[in-house]
């Protein structure tokens, strides 16, 4: 439509826009913008208007806007069944803007929250709104604001119906690998919203693993910045290939202008975080599924966070048995760097396993049937933890889609065995020197874990049986349950059922 329109200038007409983006910052100015440009009608409505008219303005001639003046004037644009996208702060701003919606929309209609919001409140908001006949839709989007514009990867959850609606649109502006779109249906419920925020969490791993083994190589393997840059970009000519490896190297390149000094030394080592981490190991948790990888991922960004604390602990002086691995010959440095190499593609892959399993896991209990390969597809584009090797874990679900575990797929399990070796090493080397590496450590002992015959876990529930009678299973008798009676003289056994 022409610039010289704008929502001050809005009466309504016919309704005609294919989908309403309502909220016009970045991340929504630019997913109208996207459906825009590839044919679709969008009405669009921010509560500040001077957002409507900028978008207009600066952009109206991409496609075909409809811009809005007030919220009645904005649903009233929308041929039916109406389709909403809401792209405002998550939290108290997604629910007012629902509360105006909804009395102005009809049974069929279709609201979308394309904010990073907690799966639970999609559940209780798409419940509530059923109640009125209307589709409430909870879907994740990934690929930041250039995602946004250029093609991200979508996750909608909701019912079938909203997505026989949705899915052209939403499918056309997604990211592409060979022709296929990274955007499907879900699943029912807050299925969309849940595997955004696993997706994340799964995204604070790798970038953990990453920042872990660039301070090996610089701490333990004495390499300057730039040398490490180089390593990178070697590194994603590998099966390391990510748009994260990519990035890294992008950010380790760059030469602060103001100090000449490497970007990264002037960056205060604090890492922030909007909690979805958070959310993924605390739901993991009520699910009772290990996610050792994501969990250290996130507290390791609340402890370089621990200011006081880190300033204390190093005024105290506790250094005590650290010894750093000298290396006598380039070889030796460059074997170590290869073994940091191995150490991270198996740690990434303990990780996307740890984040698949508990997608499972909910998965099952609610109901969602998700294809977990599906999810991996949808992910080779668009998104922040794009990678190479989400190709392996597509075909690995396509051969058998009831994995136990992402690492007894064949391609995994082959590569697991190849790294152990020098993943140990790398893990012995940073414990050795000093060196903090929670998530490769936490990852290699996940492995451990479910590679062991037998875990101690017996003895632990020895000890919850002795102090709380909490009673236990014999391996001669997998389903009965037992109480040792430890508080009378003899303590005999007891099958109580």
């Amino acid at each position: 439509m022409s610039s010289e329109r704008s929502a001050g200038d809005f009466v309504p007409a016919a309704a005609s826009a294919d989908i309403g983006v309502y909220g016009l910052g970045v991340m929504g100015a630019n997913l109208a913008r996207n459906l825009a440009r590839h044919g679709h009608s969008v009405a669009v409505f921010n509560r500040t208007p001077a957002r409507t008219e900028r978008l207009i303005d600066l952009h109206g001639g991409e496609g075909d806007f409809v811009p809005a003046a007030d919220p009645a004037h904005f649903v009233a644009s929308l041929r039916r069944p109406r389709a909403v996208i809401i792209m405002v702060q998550a939290g108290a701003g997604t629910e007012a803007v629902i509360e105006q919606l909804s009395p102005l929309l009809e049974p069929g209609d279709i609201i979308v929250d394309a904010g990073n919001t907690y799966y639970a409140d999609t559940e209780r908001r798409e419940a509530s709104l059923r109640e009125q006949g209307i589709h409430f839709v909870g879907m994740g989007v990934s690929g930041g604001e250039e995602g946004a514009l250029l093609g991200p990867s979508i996750m909608p959850g909701g019912t079938e119906a909203s997505y026989a609606r949705l899915g052209p649109l939403l499918e056309s502006i997604s990211a592409h690998v060979d022709g296929v779109p990274c955007c499907t249906h879900v699943g029912p419920g807050g299925a969309g919203h849940f595997v955004k925020m696993v997706h994340n969490g799964i995204e604070y791993a790798d970038m953990q693993l990453i920042a872990e083994a660039y301070d090996l190589l610089r701490r333990v393997a004495g390499m300057s910045v730039p040398e490490i840059a180089d390593v990178f970009r070697d590194w994603k000519r590998s099966e390391l290939d990510s748009y994260l490896i990519d990035i890294t190297a992008e950010v380790l390149d760059r030469i602060d202008p103001a100090t000449g000094e490497p970007f990264v030394d002037v960056i205060v080592d604090a890492a922030g975080q909007k909690g979805t981490g958070a959310w993924t190991t605390r739901t993991a948790l009520e699910l009772g599924v290990a996610v050792p990888a994501i969990a250290e991922a996130t507290f390791a960004r609340a402890a370089s966070s621990a200011t006081a604390q880190r300033a204390a602990v190093r005024a105290a002086g506790i250094n005590a048995g650290t010894t750093r691995p000298g290396f006598a010959t380039a070889a030796e440095r460059d074997a170590f760097v290869d073994a940091v190499r191995q150490a991270l593609y198996g740690s990434k892959i303990a990780a996307y396993a740890q984040g698949f399993d508990e997608i499972a896991t909910a998965s099952a209990q609610r109901g969602w049937n998700v294809d977990l390969g599906a999810m991996a597809r949808i992910w080779r584009a668009g998104c922040i933890i794009r990678a190479r090797f989400l190709d392996d874990i597509t075909r690995a679900y396509g051969e058998d889609p009831q994995l136990p575990t992402l690492l007894t797929a064949p391609v995994f399990s082959r590569a697991l065995n190849e790294a152990l070796p020098a993943w140990r090493q790398v893990v012995s080397a940073a414990a050795l020197g000093g060196v903090p590496a929670p998530a490769f450590a936490a990852s290699l002992a996940y492995v451990d874990q479910l590679r062991a015959r037998r875990l101690p876990a017996a003895l632990i529930q020895g000890q919850r049986d002795f102090f709380g009678s909490h009673t236990y299973h014999r391996v001669d008798d997998p389903v009965g349950v037992y109480h040792v009676l430890w508080a009378e003289p003899g303590r005999a056994e007891e099958k109580w059922s």
